[in-house]
């Protein structure tokens, strides 16, 4: 990638709005920018400046006669941010218009006739990481906070780019740098007597290692949910309160509700964002014997929705005494993550035979259950946190020192864990450290390609495209 031009892009997203931004980056930002600005001060490095939108009557037009004297297309509010202090660090020049589609795209038209070129995407953030501005992770994180659903995640990410997970790794990288450079002092200096370690403290420090290093990994559970969020099905037989469940889950109207059995043919699904994390709720048919083909159909997708979700809602009528379909779909859900909801509790409970500590699983690893009325609101919030520990919320203190919410950080953690793993049974089988080195240095390169110390062009060009064009 050529990083001595200067690249344009709109930097909001398309449509119509009050404001919309042209960004441009490059050493010939503000040379490209002025002929087509006519403003009431100068540029300022760090301010932002009052002026006008103009059209130039040619390429060279910049005298202050042509200036005054060049059409007006609209109203602008010009920011200059001169390098190295800026995102990119370089040059960079922000126009900030109305939103008209026709007004944004015309800027761009302009500097591109004075020699800016089009950006790319991800251009902008893959320029700040190449000069140094930024690392991988951090860049990766300015992704995850523009796709951000709810606050937690843009929280997450937030901590990301503040290089969260970077501090979390340094430590475990200069251990084993510290222990690679001891060795190879040894290797490369043995005729001047250095001494080389024993292996059982080489054991102690592959271990001191490994412990974090299995700990992040450990992370990628929650962090995952956090970054993708999760699915969960609402099953039961007909007439249990799926549906009014749901709709209080939902905070809205969403699923159709009447007395009669069986309202419920297809699924009905809503994203909602449970303690920060997004969460698709899926309110299925009632589980029962069929009385007609549409009925059959949605039981069908109701179980294929079972069988798909992460976690499983099983609502069940507290008013009642369990009956075999409700047996049938507990079965089911063993050794599964699963919450058990006896709904109607408003209602008479005298019938109720199965009673069991409200939010608590038994010895035999089964869903814990939880007391709901979907009609009064009642146990719904308690339902919420259940929810929320089900799916690992205890996790979220780790926010605080960095966690794995990405696939690629995953599997580079997983490969260094695996290459510790060899470096270790090479100190047991008494492998010459020269060996044993090549296996370190296993562990290092992955945790490099996290934070973008070594990595690849084309995995570079895979993580920027998914960028938005603009950022």
């Amino acid at each position: 990638m050529n990083l001595d031009d200067t690249i344009v892009a709109i930097a909001t997203p398309p449509g119509r709005g009050g404001i919309g931004v042209v960004r441009l980056a490059g050493p010939d930002a503000k040379k490209i920018a002025q002929p087509m600005l006519r403003l009431k001060h100068d540029l300022e490095a760090g301010r932002a400046a009052f002026g006008e939108l103009i059209e130039a009557a040619h390429e060279d037009a910049g005298t202050e006669a042509e200036r005054s004297a060049a059409t007006r297309i609209d109203e602008v509010v010009v920011t200059y941010y001169a390098k190295p202090h800026s995102y990119t660090t370089d040059d960079i020049i922000e126009v900030s218009a109305h939103g008209s589609p026709v007004v944004l795209h015309h800027i761009v038209e302009l500097a591109m006739a004075r020699g800016a070129r089009l950006a790319e995407p991800g251009e902008f953030t893959m320029r700040a990481f190449l000069n140094g501005r930024i690392d991988l992770t951090q860049a990766e994180a300015v992704r995850d906070l523009i796709d951000s659903q709810t606050l937690y995640q843009a929280k997450v990410a937030a901590q990301q780019l503040e290089g969260a997970l970077s501090r979390r790794l340094q430590p475990i990288k200069q251990k084993l740098v510290e222990l690679i450079a001891t060795l190879e002092a040894g290797v490369d200096f043995a005729e001047d007597d250095v001494s080389v370690l024993p292996a059982a403290q080489i054991l102690q420090r592959i271990a001191a290692i490994r412990a974090p290093l299995e700990e992040l990994a450990a992370s990628f559970a929650y962090g995952k949910l956090v970054h993708e969020g999760l699915t969960l099905a609402i099953v039961g037989r007909p007439n249990v309160g799926k549906s009014s469940l749901f709709n209080r889950l939902v905070e809205r109207e969403r699923a159709i509700v009447t007395a009669m059995p069986g309202t419920t043919r297809d699924l009905v699904s809503e994203t909602v964002a449970i303690g920060g994390i997004p969460v698709k709720l899926v309110d299925t048919a009632g589980i029962r014997r069929a009385l007609d083909e549409a009925e059959s159909i949605g039981i069908r997708k109701s179980m294929e929705a079972l069988a798909d979700a992460d976690l499983v809602l099983v609502v069940v009528d507290s008013s009642q005494a369990l009956v075999a379909e409700d047996q049938q779909l507990l079965s089911q859900v063993e050794g599964r993550s699963a919450i058990v909801v006896e709904n109607k509790s408003d209602l008479n409970q005298t019938a109720h035979s199965h009673p069991a500590e409200h939010g608590s699983a038994d010895e035999n690893h089964k869903p814990p259950r939880v007391q709901t009325s979907a009609t009064t609101g009642e146990g719904i919030s308690e339902l919420r946190s259940e929810i929320l520990r089900q799916v690992g919320g205890a996790a979220r203190e780790e926010s605080e020192s960095g966690f794995l919410t990405n696939l690629r950080h995953q599997e580079r953690v997983r490969e260094s864990l695996t290459a510790l793993a060899a470096a270790e049974v090479a100190v047991r089988n008494k492998v010459p450290h020269e060996m044993l080195l090549l296996d370190l240095y296993n562990v290092l390169r992955p945790l490099d390609e996290i934070t973008g110390a070594t990595t690849a062009d084309d995995i570079l060009n895979l993580i920027f495209s998914t960028f938005c064009i603009g950022k």
